[in-house]
């Protein structure tokens, strides 16, 4: 019984590279949809203002915490501010980003160097993602007053990023089983 059921679950390792290529598909897309939203823009903010690698696409990275809201609330200030800092234009720009790269993914039988190479952006921007841990000061638990703060208490944007850890694994899959399928395929045309 052991045995019959190890066997079994010894033998979905091709579901399951199934299953991460497709959750990034779902993932991309959809988050990268939302990316055309202002609440989704504006909730990007600390993150690209805050990263050394990315702050240059805000006109004014500096003054982002006195243009913040809470996640659905308008306020016509802070509307006003995201529309000068170009946080819609990056936020587009990351959404078509996404969206093609999501497309890319699942295209891997079709086109399978082309997947490979956007499973390589994937995880360059997992990496980019991740370095938000440490160049974003709302990532922590703030100090108000409890004894929990700071490292190791992710707050909910902190937990948001961590996550990207398994997007990062499924994107090593995704471009490892793309380069496979592209070099069967150029050595069976050789």
């Amino acid at each position: 019984m052991k045995t019959s059921i190890a066997t079994y679950l010894a033998n979905l390792d091709q579901l399951g590279k199934k299953a991460i290529r497709f959750a990034i598909v779902i993932i991309f897309i959809w988050i990268g949809g939302l990316k055309f939203f202002a609440y989704e823009a504006d909730g990007i903010v600390p993150f690209v203002a805050n990263s050394p690698f990315m702050s240059f696409f805000y006109q004014h990275p500096e003054s982002y915490k006195s243009h913040q809201g809470k996640e659905g609330e308008l306020v016509a200030t802070n509307r006003q501010w995201n529309t000068e800092n170009n946080t819609y234009g990056f936020s587009y720009g990351l959404g078509i980003f996404l969206i093609g790269a999501g497309v890319l993914l699942a295209l891997y039988q079709v086109i399978p160097f082309t997947s490979m190479l956007a499973s390589i952006l994937v995880a360059i921007m997992t990496l980019g993602t991740l370095s938000f841990l440490v160049t974003t000061p709302e990532s922590w638990v703030p100090h108000l007053g409890d004894a929990q703060w700071g490292f190791p208490y992710l707050s909910g944007r902190g937990r948001l990023v961590v996550k990207d850890l398994v997007i990062l694994g499924g994107a090593i899959i995704t471009m490892s089983e793309s380069a496979r399928i592209y070099l069967n395929r150029k050595k069976a045309n050789a």
